[in-house]
């Protein structure tokens, strides 16, 4: 992986340095267009499963174990990693994600998935 990971929330303008855009939740964010987001992919089967983000309702006291359970998730399913994998090696992409929490949140999670060597190729 030689390029970056970046974070933006879906209701910040995109930037000229975002690099590839990929949309991570699995619900569109409220109130914009696809215009506003500008995404370049969005990739719905990187999301948490829909139990483990009802159960996790951003509730930053679940975090630890939110995402426990969420990296066994995208363990047990690496294609769409994978997909972000490939993208990296040629240029940084933004994660866009909709969450008011910026700092729990699945974007975060995956973030931290594959910066600290848990996804494979």
């Amino acid at each position: 992986m030689s390029n970056e990971i970046r974070l933006k929330r879906a209701y910040e303008q995109p930037g000229a340095g975002d690099g590839f855009r990929v949309l991570v939740d699995r619900l569109w964010p409220r109130g914009v267009s696809k215009e506003q987001v500008r995404i370049d992919l969005w990739l719905k089967e990187i999301s948490p499963s829909s139990n483990l983000r009802k159960w996790f309702g951003h509730d930053a006291a679940l975090w630890d174990e939110f995402r426990h359970r969420y990296f066994l998730e995208l363990e047990e399913h690496p294609e769409p990693v994978a997909q972000l994998l490939e993208k990296l090696k040629t240029e940084a992409v933004t994660l866009v994600y909709a969450a008011k929490d910026q700092e729990h949140n699945n974007a975060v999670a995956i973030k931290e998935f594959i910066e600290s060597g848990l996804a494979r190729l």
